[in-house]
């Protein structure tokens, strides 16, 4: 009898000591970043989802820039963009639009919306396009029809602001369309935890922890950083 209360809390201490276990990894995997020695400038992706970001607090925790989403598509502007936007330059924190390129749209019709969003300021960092597939467009055009509309997106927005874009790519567009082999800008790359390797130049952004915890915001964000 003894000894089979002593095999059953011998069981509960093993699984409370793998609970813990699994709670601590947790919680080092949601704070992870790349140390700072290596990657001196850190930032975050922002959008509507995220709600109200207390950007004082962020600023105050390490959060060097941000890009914040303006556009998605050729309709859809984020609720938050402006609020963000102004909420970014009064805690001195460098910030920068986004816009989600839709392969069912047209370009010239996504820039439009871009540039009827996006106010032309010498204070913001270069527009970001972040290319990637999603289940609202299931459409693949061929490799021509893409690289035009991307160069003809990329061309009205930034005669607009004035400077060239970033390419925000992830790494099944960039399998399937080669696009910065094809377009002379600098690469934002995403993989999780581990250093990126799949564009044809060396990325000067990466998304290292797509889920990041940090003060000033509810939701996990999008922690980059910047190859110097």
């Amino acid at each position: 009898m003894a000894s089979g209360k002593f095999r059953l809390w011998r069981y509960a201490a093993i699984v409370l000591a793998l609970a813990l276990g699994a709670f601590v990894l947790w919680r080092v995997v949601l704070g992870w970043a790349p140390a700072r020695d290596d990657y001196p400038v850190q930032g975050i992706v922002a959008d509507a989802r995220h709600g109200k970001l207390d950007w004082p607090m962020l600023a105050a925790t390490g959060v060097d820039f941000a890009y914040i989403l303006a556009t998605d598509g050729s309709k859809n502007r984020d609720t938050n963009f402006a609020t963000n936007m102004a909420g970014a330059r009064e805690a001195g924190v460098r910030f920068g639009p986004l816009h989600r390129y839709d392969l069912c749209r047209l370009a010239s019709d996504q820039a439009t919306l871009f540039i009827t969003t996006v106010p032309r300021t010498d204070a913001a960092l270069p527009a970001a396009v972040e290319f990637g597939f999603s289940e609202k467009c299931a459409s693949k055009p061929d490799r021509a029809l893409v690289l035009s509309e991307v160069a003809t997106f990329l061309s009205q927005i930034e005669a607009h602001l004035g400077k060239p874009a970033i390419l925000k790519i992830s790494q099944e567009f960039e399998n399937q369309y080669k696009l910065s082999s094809s377009i002379d800008r600098t690469v934002w790359l995403e993989k999780t935890w581990l250093l990126p390797d799949y564009a044809a130049r060396p990325w000067v952004m990466w998304t290292a922890n797509p889920e990041r915890r940090i003060d000033g915001v509810d939701e996990p964000v999008q922690w980059v950083v910047v190859r110097q």
